[in-house]
């Protein structure tokens, strides 16, 4: 395990493993993010190679695991600045990927510097992150999401019927909706293992109770994960990967762009049809997503054009 780095980051994974908890999808970002991060500063600052010869095939093929604490105290601010002038300019990354890989590179030297106390200053700490640009969540209109559901079609329609209500109607993360056990539901409830470990109970209205005793019906019986409630052709856990490319399909019957729409955007419909039909507020919205924060539930509280076009339009001076 995490044998193509060196030990203070295997340390570090550990660290946000076992006492911070972070998911094992958080994890393998920092894991990929933190070694091509010193992958990059052992060719630029230990190798002396230039800037604009260093690839992704070089970066590929440099052994990391040599370096040690020695190395990691070496390095300064201006090279990290070098490494995010790479992303930028030579690996074309988006603003949102280099912030995500700048939050790496922050724990990073926090871990290094206030729990190993193995640095005396920090070279990240005023390391800043791109600005990045707010945009509108793509997500379903109402007739588009009715389109949606009368597109599901074939052998596996209860099941496909089943996932794409309970995107629909509770929000769920694509990761939340595979990981469901027949346990996870009593009555007209159900509970969600979120993001980082964080439990959490989802009403199940009368659609998406439909569809799950109308799936449980249909569901085969003779399988390998009997714990599991979405199973595959192959009679295991349904994975991530099938329930996108299955989403993707429906949505193409549908009449709709399969490039533009993804499980995380039926999320993004849930959360815009209940804020906009239902009057749902902001905190309950909150609570159903499964949002730490306030300010992440914000987005999905857009005003769209339909509204902007509503508000113009009541504006008193329009009758004159």
């Amino acid at each position: 395990m995490y044998d193509d780095i060196p030990n203070f980051l295997r340390e570090f994974l550990l660290y946000m493993q076992n006492i911070k908890n972070r998911s094992q999808s958080t994890i393998r970002e920092y894991h990929y993010d933190l070694r091509d991060t010193f992958r990059f500063l052992k060719l630029y600052k230990l190798n002396k190679v230039k800037l604009n010869s260093i690839n992704n095939e070089l970066i590929e093929k440099t052994d990391i695991s040599d370096l040690n604490l020695k190395f990691v105290k070496s390095i300064e601010l201006t090279d990290l600045y070098e490494y995010l002038n790479y992303l930028a300019n030579i690996r074309s990354d988006k603003p949102t990927t280099r912030a995500r890989k700048i939050a790496a590179i922050k724990s990073f030297f926090n871990f290094m510097t206030f729990k190993q106390k193995a640095l005396e200053k920090n070279p990240a700490v005023e390391l800043e992150t791109p600005k990045l640009g707010k945009r509108l969540p793509k997500y379903l209109s109402l007739d588009e999401s009715v389109a949606l559901l009368h597109s599901i079609e074939g052998k596996n329609e209860k099941r496909d019927t089943c996932i794409i209500t309970l995107f629909l109607n509770c929000g769920l993360r694509l990761s939340e909706l595979v990981a469901i056990n027949f346990k996870d539901i009593k009555d007209n409830t159900l509970k969600v293992i979120g993001k980082g470990d964080k439990e959490r109970s989802v009403y199940l209205n009368d659609a998406c109770q439909k569809a799950l005793k109308e799936y449980i019906a249909a569901r085969p019986k003779d399988v390998k994960d009997h714990e599991a409630l979405f199973i595959s052709e192959r009679g295991t856990r349904i994975g991530k990967r099938t329930v996108e490319m299955m989403v993707k399909k429906y949505i193409t019957l549908a009449g709709l762009d399969p490039k533009k729409y993804s499980p995380h955007k039926l999320r993004h419909t849930a959360a815009t049809l209940m804020h906009k039909y239902g009057g749902v507020d902001i905190r309950s919205l909150q609570q159903i997503l499964g949002h730490e924060s306030v300010s992440t539930t914000e987005i999905y509280t857009h005003v769209d054009n339909e509204q902007v076009k509503e508000a113009l339009e009541k504006n008193p001076l329009n009758n004159l």
